[in-house]
């Protein structure tokens, strides 16, 4: 068993065609078919069924798929972090990131980074939690960056707080609820209420503040994006809750209002996570101590990524952060 099959039975498990997979490796159709027979004889078991020019992975290729997947991201964190160990701002760093934390809150953080570090890449998947999750557990990513409502064990994750983000009610500036001093729940049942349908963290967070179900909401619109969300209550088509950081503009602007509401606080950590038993590259640690250092002296982390000018790169004589 060598890394070129194992690089080659993830490529085909992916699209399941010898010809395709050959194209992606960049060798011939001979040679995947001899990679991946080499394999099967190391491991003494069948990995594909081949049925006419049909390709299905067997009950054994889909449970050794797992760990194929885990001894190949291992050899590449490996040779990554033998490359960071003289400049950890130098390499790429994988990483995942919810849709709102994706979207609204590292992209100033991620360019206030590369300033101090222009060789350093960075690989964002922004997907559910649960996806994200099971990437981190397959080592295809470092670590996350995700809302504290979700709720993990932490004997096997490594928790860091990040910052915080305040939910809020939006209305446009017309709206009946712009002049009161503050909105009850059966005040947003008054309206068509946009929300992100099951499972999504935010509805969770937003139905256990509430301490109700969607029944409670009246009307409710399920938009699965919280962009669209935003754009929905701009254009009138109904109320919502959403993150401070995500309505910041718009607030600003006057396009939208804030109604203050006689509930429990709508507040919820942001944090990064890791897996205890597996060993950060140098330029993902970095990455991380500085991130909870700076988000850790602003909550304004899309406005000025913490009041950061970026990492002190060593060749480049660049300025570092202020700690």
């Amino acid at each position: 068993m060598n890394i070129a099959q194992l690089e080659t039975f993830l490529e085909l498990s992916d699209c399941l065609n010898v010809t395709e997979t050959a194209a992606r490796m960049n060798c011939t159709q001979p040679a995947v078919s001899a990679r991946i027979r080499g394999l099967e004889q190391s491991l003494d078991t069948t990995l594909f069924d081949r049925i006419g020019k049909r390709m299905h992975l067997t009950a054994n290729g889909i449970l050794f798929l797992g760990y194929a997947r885990k001894a190949v991201a291992a050899l590449q964190d490996a040779s990554e972090h033998l490359r960071q160990m003289d400049d950890p701002l130098v390499g790429t760093i994988r990483f995942g990131a919810s849709n709102f934390t994706g979207i609204y809150l590292m992209p100033a953080f991620l360019g206030c980074y590369r300033q101090g570090a222009p060789e350093l890449e960075f690989e964002l998947e922004i997907a559910s939690s649960t996806q994200l999750l099971a990437d981190l557990d397959t080592a295809k990513l470092e670590f996350l960056i995700l809302s504290d409502h979700i709720a993990l064990d932490e004997r096997r994750y490594q928790c860091r707080h990040v910052c915080n983000d305040e939910m809020v009610l939006v209305v446009p500036p017309a709206h009946p609820l712009a002049t009161v001093r503050a909105a009850t729940s059966a005040d947003l049942a008054q309206d068509v209420f946009l929300m992100k349908p099951p499972p999504s963290a935010s509805r969770s967070f937003l139905l256990d503040r509430l301490q109700g179900d969607e029944s409670s909401l009246g009307r409710v619109m399920h938009i699965s994006s919280t962009e669209a969300i935003k754009q929905g209550v701009l254009h009138g088509l109904g109320i919502s809750v959403l993150s401070r950081f995500v309505v910041a503009q718009e607030l600003a602007d006057g396009r939208l209002k804030e109604v203050p509401m006689a509930l429990r606080p709508f507040r919820r950590g942001i944090r990064v996570i890791n897996l205890r038993d597996k060993l950060l590259t140098p330029a993902a640690s970095e990455f991380i101590k500085r991130l909870v250092e700076s988000t850790g002296r602003a909550e304004a982390l899309p406005q000025n990524a913490g009041g950061a000018q970026g990492p002190s790169h060593p060749r480049s004589g660049r300025a570092s952060r202020q700690t």
